[in-house]
């Protein structure tokens, strides 16, 4: 969409707005085992819309979901963390915010970021996956 912009001689130039920010977000960051066992669960479901957005840190061998600001509030599940953004607000980059990071999951212009509840039960399944296959051993 152009918005007429101001007159320049007898000419009126046209200029496109600005995007809106993207809302803030806050970010889960679990260990890579128990991250990719989450991915696999929520995306095994039956909504495909259950996982948002996933960044892979190599070098920390960690996952981050992003999740809607607000989420570290409550965040209780252990062996993870919540990155509260205290209204500056963690946004979605185009390109991996982290040198040594990528997207595991990349950001869609329309994607909606991970329920923190199906996100929570994702990760307190995968333990008891990883316990089970680890107790086998």
């Amino acid at each position: 969409m152009l918005h007429l912009g101001r007159e320049t001689g007898s000419r009126t130039t046209a200029t496109t707005p600005a995007p809106a920010d993207p809302p803030p977000l806050d970010l889960v960051t679990v260990p890579a085992r128990q991250g990719l066992e989450a991915v696999d669960i929520l995306r095994r479901g039956g909504d495909q819309e259950a996982v948002g957005p996933v960044l892979h840190d190599g070098a920390c061998d960690t996952l981050g979901f992003l999740v809607p600001p607000g989420t570290a509030d409550a965040w209780d599940v252990p062996g993870s963390a919540c990155t509260r953004t205290d209204g500056r607000g963690l946004r979605i980059p185009a390109e991996p915010p982290v040198s040594g990071s990528g997207w595991l999951l990349p950001p869609a212009e329309d994607a909606p970021v991970t329920d923190p509840a199906v996100l929570r039960a994702a990760l307190d399944q995968a333990a008891r996956l990883i316990e089970a296959a680890d107790s086998c051993r």
